[in-house]
This record gives structure tokens, sequence and C-alpha cells, in this order.
């Protein structure tokens, strides 16, 4: 299969990292010119280009791996479309609901294949969790809590460094880190049915919103609460904050398990001492080498015809979650997400 990308920005080089290990791409594009050279450069990509359209005609591939900020999604994906060629984006997918809805749309319209890169349930520690919960080991799930602290937003230069995109951005908290957690909050318990939030910035060097509390009560019973601040410093200075996010903890009908910031996951049953639970992880990478994990699964189930666990219908009811969160931030009162998943 014959794959290309478009960006070679910050996170970009976690996506060409995964892909020289998968085999490799056969070209990339970035309007400039002398960043996509250094970075083909370092990633063995043989070809190069500036324009999207004519890389996309010169090779023909496969796929294109879009790793831009989301402005530039819509359009992106409708140059692949038109060409019969899937993609994988990078989330967040678009500025608007309206918008990802149209970027959906137009895959399907054109019977091409679409996978939203969300990686965060790719991480290993959130697999192993979710290997747990189906296995039934802390039997019907309860409660799940999160609780982040990034400290990498109280600077004056806040982001600049990394994505300096972020200190412009009117949506920040929610629309960049909280709608992986959302995600999470699917993929371990199932449904989202209503959320309360409250959101607000501590840093007034940036536009958007860096902390907030989001209560969300899930269609099988169970409520999830994420506590996150990228303003505040973990309490943990000894882990990396960006390895695992956030402490978790989830709580069953007849025990817990709790996710630690170094990679930690341990389980209680009632009247039973804690253990730890066993799996395996590299330091490699973005958060676990979970873009490789991500990018293999795109890759595995494009050429197999399986469904990706991100496909841009399903993955609409994430954002329209994200929607409801922003909602209930601004009304103060709770807000009813809409359930939408694939149409049978």
């Amino acid at each position: 299969m014959r794959g290309v990308a478009v960006g070679a920005g910050y996170f970009a080089q976690f996506h060409y990292d995964a892909w020289q290990r998968l085999g490799g791409l056969a070209a990339l594009c970035d309007t400039d010119h002398e960043r996509a050279k250094k970075t083909a450069t370092q990633f063995g990509v043989p070809c190069v280009y500036t324009d999207v359209a004519t890389m996309l005609d010169a090779v023909q591939p496969d796929f294109l791996d879009i790793i831009t900020p989301p402005a530039s999604h819509l359009p992106l994906v409708k140059l692949a479309a038109e060409r019969g060629i899937s993609v994988i984006c990078q989330k967040p997918l678009a500025p608007t609901l309206a918008e990802a809805e149209a970027l959906v749309g137009t895959v399907e319209s054109a019977k091409t294949r679409l996978m939203v890169h969300e990686n965060f349930r790719f991480q290993p520690w959130h697999r192993a969790i979710k290997r747990e919960l189906d296995s039934g080991s802390i039997g019907k799930l309860h409660s799940l809590t999160v609780r982040t602290r990034l400290g990498d937003g109280w600077q004056a230069d806040a982001y600049q460094a990394r994505q300096p995109y972020f200190r412009t951005m009117p949506r920040l908290l929610i629309f960049e880190t909280g709608v992986h957690f959302l995600d999470l909050m699917r993929f371990f318990g199932g449904e989202l049915s209503r959320v309360s939030a409250w959101l607000s910035q501590r840093n007034p060097e940036i536009v958007g919103e860096d902390s907030g509390l989001v209560i969300v009560e899930l269609a099988s019973g169970a409520r999830a609460t994420w506590d996150a601040d990228r303003y505040a410093e973990p309490l943990d200075s000894s882990s990396d904050p960006r390895l695992t996010f956030g402490e978790f903890l989830l709580e069953g009908s007849v025990g817990r398990l709790r996710l630690e910031t170094s990679g930690r996951l341990t389980r209680k049953l009632l009247g039973q001492p804690e253990e730890e639970v066993k799996y395996e992880f590299e330091q490699r990478g973005f958060a676990g080498d979970c873009v490789f994990a991500t990018l293999a699964h795109f890759r595995d189930a494009l050429a197999s015809g399986a469904p990706f666990e991100t496909e841009g219908r399903d993955y609409l009811a994430t954002l329209t979650a994200q929607d409801a969160v922003y909602r209930a931030a601004e009304t103060g009162c709770p807000q009813i997400i809409p359930h939408r998943g694939n149409p049978q």
C-alpha cells in the first residue's frame, strides 16, 4: 500500500517515525519546503511536495495521512475524496461540529474511508484497562474518575515552543485535550447521555479555556469525571505528566482499577489486597508509542476492509459530546448528548 502525508509540524515527527517502522511513505507535503525536506531526510521519505493536489496526482497513493491544524482538514479531505483516496486525519477533526459532519459526509459520498487519528485509546495502559473491563475483573463499571494536571500552560510563553497555535485557539482544553477523554469514556463505558461542565481560563496570555471540570452520565448508568488543568502542575514531579495525561480510577461492582502517572496499573477487588496488573509498554514516541499503534491499526484495517475503531461516522458521537460540554459550560445547565452512532 502506498501512503503519503501532509504536514511537518511538531506532532508530525511521531507519525513519520511510526510510518518509517511500518514500511515507509512514498511522499510528504508541507508548505514550508525546507521543513519538508528536513523531515523527509530524517525519516527516509523519498519525495517532497509543497502542494497536496500535485502530490496526490503524481503518487496516486492508497491513503493520505493528514497531520495539519483543524481548519485545513475539510479542504484536504475533499482533495483526497475526489481522487478515491482513503484518509486518516488528526484530531481535532474540524473547527466546528457542522464542519466535521460535512467532512464525514464528503468521504461517505465518495465511498472512500476515513479514520480519525484518536490515539489515546491506543495507549497501552488504556488497552490494558479495556481488557480488564471486558473480562469483568471489577464487575459492572460504576464510575471513572480522571485527574489531569499537565503544568505546561502557566508560563507567559505557554505552548509557544511546541504548538504555538494553541495560544490563539478560542476553544482549547476541551477541543484539543478533552476530546481524548470523551472518547475514552465511550471506549471504556459505552455511549454518553448527559453532561455538566465548568470551564475557565487561568493563563491571561492565551485566548481559550485551560481548566475545567466535566461530569458525564453514561447510558449504562455509570458516571465519569474529568478534573483537568493545563495551568497547574502535577503532584508527582517525578513522572512525565504527558505519559498517561492523568491519574485514572475506575470503580466497579466488585473492585477497582487504578492507573498512576508512571503507567503502573493496579487492581483491587473488594476485601482483597491491591495487586499490580502486568502489561508491557515502551516509552518511545508519544505516550507509550500510541501513534505507532494507531497507524498500524489504520493500515491493517484499510488493507483487510475491517472497521476502524474510530471510523469517521462513529467519531461524530464523540464530537457531539464535545459540543455538549461547551453548551453545558456556557448555559450553566446539564446538556443531553444525542446518541449518534453508525447508521444501521
